[in-house]
Parts: structure tokens; sequence; C-alpha cells
């Protein structure tokens, strides 16, 4: 059963995705007008918001974010408000994962540089990049532009219950229970693969952190869903000081 979006719920989601594309734009991290974001607004996720096609994540304001109801919409159908390939994942995305309440997709420097590499994996050798030790799914099969649902599904069920997919040749798919906690998964698995790029690019071994203090560390991250919530408040009142015109 659906449960009908409640008004003040809608606003904020819009307000709080809203913010999150523009603070993505001011760190560098988008691709052109391309990449998406979306937000479920019912408890089975076939009601959800997502960006309208090509537009800037810098000019991104709630009130342009579309409100889609899978119910309704049933397939893509050549609607000129989206990006064929944003409804391709993330329509699967939400009707196939519904505890995936927020999905971020972006190509975003490091971590695309990351996932070009043969072993795309994440070696823990700092605090940030151990956060991902053992807790990145991979998709080692791109094939070109995410235009089919069955390449959502495909992405879909490779994600299945984890938070973070790791695109390769591609980008990455950050899935989260809020907009907070998705936009700090995204803002550190970024920096995260900034280290490990600078570090190979010295050409000295890596200190790789043993498995067990790496999955400790992976561990300890996974409690402060509280620090998520406050860099990305944190994060919006920057925002609200400088323009406040996402919020509209």
């Amino acid at each position: 059963m659906t449960t009908e979006p409640n008004d003040s719920n809608e606003r904020q989601l819009r307000i709080d995705l809203a913010a999150a594309f523009r603070l993505f734009a001011r760190l560098g991290m988008h691709e052109a007008v391309a990449n998406h974001f979306s937000a479920a607004v019912s408890s089975d996720g076939r009601k959800f918001l997502m960006n309208p096609k090509w537009r800037h994540f810098s000019r991104i304001k709630a009130s342009d974010l579309v409100l889609f109801d899978l119910d309704a919409d049933g397939s893509f159908g050549g609607q000129a408000s989206v990006d064929p390939t944003a409804w391709s994942i993330h329509s699967q995305m939400h009707s196939l994962l519904p505890q995936a309440r927020v999905v971020l997709h972006l190509h975003p420097p490091f971590v695309t540089t990351i996932a070009t590499l043969a072993n795309p994996d994440i070696k823990p050798i700092d605090q940030n990049t151990a956060r991902y030790f053992n807790r990145v799914a991979l998709d080692a099969a791109y094939s070109g532009m995410a235009d089919s649902e069955q390449e959502g599904a495909r992405l879909a069920k490779l994600l299945g219950n984890r938070s973070r997919l790791m695109m390769g040749n591609h980008g990455v798919m950050i899935a989260a229970r809020t907009v907070g906690e998705a936009f700090d998964d995204m803002y550190t698995i970024e920096r995260a693969c900034q280290t490990l790029v600078q570090a190979y690019a010295t050409g000295q071994p890596l200190n790789v952190l043993p498995d067990d203090i790496a999955e400790r560390t992976a561990h300890d991250w996974e409690g402060l869903t509280d620090f998520s919530e406050a860099h990305f408040a944190e994060m919006k009142k920057l925002l609200d000081a400088e323009d406040p015109s996402y919020a509209h």
C-alpha cells in the first residue's frame, strides 16, 4: 500500500534535495547538466522527486523538482521533463529498493578516477577510506548509457542492501535514508578517493590498514549518522547566508 505524501514532508525533501544540488555544484562534483538525484515521497518509493532534464545543479530550486508517480506514469514514455537515463536508473532504484529513500548519482572527479582502474577498491589507508571497507558494491559491466529500465533494474540488483555502488568506468551511486546522510556519504567517498588517487600518484607503496582496524573504523562510521546530518545542516546554513534561493 502506498502512503500518500505529507505536504510538509515533501516540502522539506524538496528544500533538502535542492540544497544538495547547489552544494555539489559548489564543490565541483557535478557533470555539466547531467547526473541526477531523487528522493522517495511515498513509503513504497513509487512516488519520488527528481531533478528536471538538463538543469544545471547551481540553478535548481525546490520548486523545480519533478514529482513522479510510477503508478500513474507507468514508464518513461518520452516525458520531456526528465532525462531518459535518469528515469531508467531512479525509477528502478525506488520501485525495487524502497529502503533507498534518497539516491544520488554523480561522476565526481576522484571517485570516477578510481572507477576506471582495473581494481577499483577503495583501499583503507586512512580514516575516510576505511569508511568504505567491504561496504561498496561494484558494477564491473559498463556497457554505455543507462537508457533502459532493464539496465536500471540490473544496477538496483547490484546495489541490493548496500548503500554505495561503484559504477566501473562510470561514476558512483549513493543510497541513504535521508538527504543529509546521502550528502555526507557522497562528500566523504569523493574525499576518500582523492586521498587514494594522491597516494597512488606518489608511486610509493600504500600503507594499507589491517583488516580488523579497517572493519572497526567502518563500523564506527556507521554509528555517526548525527555527524552526517550535522554536516549537511551546517552546509545548508552557508547556502542560507549566501544564496537562499534554492529553497524557493
